[in-house]
């Protein structure tokens, strides 16, 4: 079949594969929209980004530019969660082409009445979309005086102005216009792309050493982690603990008496992923700490560890859910040189898959209804990539407030197919990037390419599963710089507590883990003790809470700051009414100096303009007139987040 269309619609960004995953967005966020076109010839050329909500009936359209290179540019906000649809379609804009024609032979003296008969043959067809009397009675008047060669002057004097001009652009005439395919954005709540998260173990919140601990006792511990700036409290998993094989003190492979287990060896005597580990409390206790949680201001996240203890009433009911070796067991998991013998891991290609699936998915929406509206997934990448993008599109289909966050540390290219599947959040490897190459490279990593497109990072300075090396036997100086970094360089930031604050960082020899892991025992914590390290960590996320530059993650500048034990970067907000300055010292044991490079282009100011540069942490005030400033930052205090006052 012949094809008529001339113009070519090529290179749609943002989108990611083509176009087969959605973009992500969180509620009244920016698109910018980008596109190749071009057309033979010189004829000009019109394009549109249109867009809609799912539920919306009509075509939002906004009109594009052209940039340079024949590389055109739009914006559009998104209002509403839910999934938007969008396209770009671009044309040959004959009426413009026409203007644009008559005005290079006028300004070359050419006599033009010719031109000015087609162009009412042009004004006949943009009649019919004007909406507007007064438009179309002016059009009219154009129509009779383009065929009055008497009145020529004032032919001219009309084709060429900036009102026709005006009705042209707004009423093009489409022949022919070629569409792009259809793209998609997901767009979520605010807390999607800006969380604080806190995670502690349950059964060590007990007031009383030796005693497990309850849901009661969660509940005491939330004005604590409220008044340290935290928005989400995730619970390691709360479910009946697995009896055999089960996990001794320090990951040891036989219990004693006592030992109460893995709380990721889900399932016992007492059920399985939709009941509670007795000790803790019942259903309706879990609900009542949700509740006491909200009336705070916080939210419950709940761990979704799809893995069953060798006790879990799966391995009865639902055998075909496992695999089993000729000598009728089941291999337990592992991950070399870690072994996991109080762990079935699930066989996802069962022949049972659409039960073990749809199983999976009423454990979601049993918690759900419960009221919990996040979930951190343990070890995603060990289950099928498209299994998660149909459980995720189910929930998200009928409670689109729900956040999943990927514990993923794993190859790259899984960590971003696991984003691409739907994740809203991810685990990263910040949790190892720790000089300031290895940091810049990795956040322009995440913030300049398509990544920032789909993948919101999330940061964590530790985790039950990592005591990270830099981290052992360190003070509160070291604390303070990762979380520092932690919560500017990203919006979305987790810490396992209250080891971080009170800095328990004594690990088993030679690794990156926990000594007397909690993971396996229970652990008494004195939780009434406040030390800098607590102080600090309120006041930044105290910061975080009121400047919308540190809400996001993608609006970042690298300032040149010649010292490499100094990193120091720019944060703004979409409107550019808040300006983040944050400098951060790499060495926790010795002073460090350098010179900035403040980034006066992005500021949109001159050198010799004052700045007023107030630190937040300690509400000191600076006057700064130049490009390069000077700064100092000691161990006790080692970083500056300055709001920039110009």
């Amino acid at each position: 079949m012949k094809n008529q269309r001339r113009v070519v619609v090529d290179y749609v960004s943002p989108s990611v594969n083509g176009g087969e995953f959605y973009i992500k967005r969180i509620v009244n966020e920016v698109v910018n929209v980008r596109a190749h076109i071009l057309a033979d010839g010189h004829d000009v050329l019109g394009a549109s980004v249109c867009y809609k909500h799912e539920n919306g009936k009509k075509w939002n359209e906004a009109r594009m530019s052209l940039d340079f290179n024949n590389e055109w540019q739009a914006s559009f906000f998104v209002e509403k969660q839910g999934y938007y649809t969008y396209k770009v379609e671009a044309w040959v804009d004959y009426t413009l082409n026409w203007r644009h024609g008559i005005i290079r032979k006028i300004d070359d003296g050419q006599y033009v009445i010719s031109e000015l008969l087609e162009g009412a043959d042009y004004i006949e067809a943009v009649i019919k979309k004007v909406s507007s009397k007064v438009d179309k009675a002016y059009l009219e008047h154009l129509q009779n005086l383009f065929k009055d060669e008497s009145k020529y002057d004032e032919a001219v004097k009309e084709a060429t102005s900036e009102r026709l001009y005006q009705i042209f652009y707004n009423n093009p005439i489409k022949l022919l216009e070629n569409t792009s395919t259809d793209f998609q954005i997901y767009v979520d709540r605010k807390k999607a792309r800006f969380s604080t998260w806190y995670e502690f173990f349950p059964r060590s919140a007990s007031e009383k050493e030796g005693v497990h601990g309850t849901f009661k006792d969660c509940e005491r511990l939330l004005p604590r982690i409220k008044n340290m700036g935290f928005d989400v409290v995730y619970l390691p998993p709360i479910h009946p603990i697995g009896e055999v094989n089960r996990k001794g003190k320090n990951n040891t492979t036989e219990a004693k008496e006592g030992d109460v287990g893995s709380t990721w060896g889900v399932g016992s005597k007492y059920g399985g992923h939709k009941a509670i580990h007795p000790q803790l409390g019942n259903l309706e206790d879990f609900k009542a700490l949700v509740k006491k949680a909200k009336e705070q201001g916080l939210e419950i996240a709940m761990d979704y560890a799809l893995q069953a203890a060798p006790d879990h009433p799966w391995v009865k009911a639902h055998p075909k859910w496992f695999k089993w070796r000729p000598d009728g067991t089941v291999q337990y998991a592992e991950n070399p040189p870690k072994k996991y013998q109080d762990i079935l891991p699930i066989y996802w290609e069962s022949e049972e898959y659409e039960a073990l699936w749809q199983e999976c998915l009423d454990i979601l929406l049993h918690w759900i209804d419960c009221g919990i509206e996040i979930f951190r997934v343990d070890n995603p990448h060990t289950k099928p990539f498209y299994f998660w993008n149909w459980i995720i599109t189910k929930v998200k289909e009928k409670h689109p407030n729900v956040i999943f966050l990927a514990e993923a540390f794993t190859a790259p290219k899984v960590m971003q197919q696991l984003a691409k599947q739907g994740y809203t959040q991810s685990y990263t490897y910040f949790t190892w990037r720790n000089n300031k190459h290895e940091l810049i490279d990795y956040v322009e990593e995440l913030t300049k390419t398509e990544l920032k497109e789909y993948m919101q990072p999330n940061f964590w300075p530790n985790t039950p599963d990592i005591n990270p090396f830099h981290l052992q036997g360190t003070g509160d100086s070291k604390h303070m710089q990762r979380y520092a970094l932690a919560a500017t360089l990203s919006s979305c930031i987790g810490i396992y507590g209250p080891v971080f604050e009170y800095m328990l960082s004594d690990s088993l020899l030679g690794k990156e883990e926990y000594l007397n892991s909690e993971k396996f025992q229970i652990t008494h914590y004195d939780w009434t003790i406040q030390n800098k390290l607590t102080t600090v960590i309120a006041k930044i996320n105290f910061v975080r809470h009121h400047n919308e530059a540190l809400q996001q993650t993608n609006n970042i500048k690298f300032c040149y700051v010649e010292n490499d034990n100094l990193i120091a970067f720019y944060k703004w907000n979409e409107a550019k009414t808040n300006h983040i300055l944050v400098v951060i010292s790499l060495d926790h044991h010795n002073s460090q100096q350098g010179t900035i490079q403040m980034p006066l282009y992005e500021l949109g100011v001159h050198e010799g303009h004052l700045m007023e540069m107030h630190d937040l942490i300690t509400d000191n005030r600076y006057n700064w007139h130049n490009e390069w400033n000077f700064v100092e930052l000691h161990p006790a205090l080692p970083f500056h987040i300055f709001q920039i006052n110009k």
